[in-house]
């Protein structure tokens, strides 16, 4: 087995490089999720968190013609509160830890963020979170390979735009 060995200037530059690549968000940020209707929805960046979470007033798994579909009431305002009724497929079923270290079950479904005016791909689970301050989670899975996360600053992909619009 050979034994690569790199200098402290090959391995600055690697890491360097490797940042450069990726874009900069802070502990919350504002995006958009344009195929379920939502914009400007405030979200925690939560590296603890393995898959990110999108809050759901209410849902109601189907089953039709071989597939499975969540039925769900979303809210699409979260200044106004209007919601919205979506039938979505579902993507998988998952059980996971909750912070409180309870198991529960999770419906996931595939959609598309955008942050930086760009579209990712990413899949949500939906689950009440009424109780909580941000009505979404940014999980690991999401941010893996895209994203850097500055927990000293908050809508660094919302302050880019603007600066971008006002040069």
């Amino acid at each position: 087995m050979a034994l690569i060995r790199m200098s402290w200037i090959s391995a600055y530059f690697f890491h360097v490089v490797t940042m450069k690549e990726k874009l900069l968000v802070g502990w919350k940020e504002t995006l958009d999720l344009p195929e379920l209707g939502i914009f400007g929805i405030e979200a925690k960046v939560d590296t603890g968190a393995a898959s990110s979470v999108l809050h759901c007033n209410s849902y109601n798994i189907v089953h039709e013609n071989g597939q499975d579909w969540i039925i769900c009431e979303l809210v699409i305002d979260f200044e106004t509160g209007e919601t919205k009724k979506l039938k979505l497929k579902l993507y998988k079923t998952k059980l996971v830890k909750s912070s409180f270290g309870q198991e529960e079950k999770r419906y996931y479904i595939r959609t598309t963020a955008k942050l930086y005016n760009q579209v990712f791909d990413m899949k949500i689970s939906l689950r009440n979170r009424s109780k909580m301050t941000y009505p979404m989670l940014l999980g690991k899975n999401f941010l893996y390979r895209k994203f850097l996360v500055d927990v000293s600053k908050e809508n660094l992909a919302m302050k880019a735009l603007a600066n971008k619009t006002n040069s």
